[in-house]
């Protein structure tokens, strides 16, 4: 689940994440555009029910593709994403437009 929240200004947007339990990882981090794709970067905190979460805060009239990176070896797009696009690897990115 993605949740959006523009500030007042429209200059940025806090963009919240969330993955359910049914994932089943013990880890997850958030790879995009925004941290240059570095797992390490954004790692999620885990939920007492096995979920996971974190937010960004993202500038507004900006679009990025992103992932979630798995127990650091399984990709996973997001099921609300705005839109998904092909990438290199022959598989496709998630997208959120903010």
């Amino acid at each position: 689940m993605i949740k959006k929240s523009f500030t007042k200004t429209g200059n940025y947007c806090r963009v919240t994440f969330r993955l359910p339990p049914e994932i089943n990882a013990e880890k997850a981090s958030l790879c995009g555009d925004f941290n240059s794709w570095d797992p390490d970067a954004k790692p999620m905190t885990k939920t007492k029910m096995g979920g996971f979460y974190t937010t960004l805060s993202l500038q507004c009239r900006n679009s990025y593709r992103f992932r979630y990176l798995l127990d650091g070896n399984r990709w996973e797009n997001d099921g609300e994403a705005d839109e998904y696009t092909p990438n290199d690897f022959g598989s496709e990115d998630s997208v959120i437009k903010v």
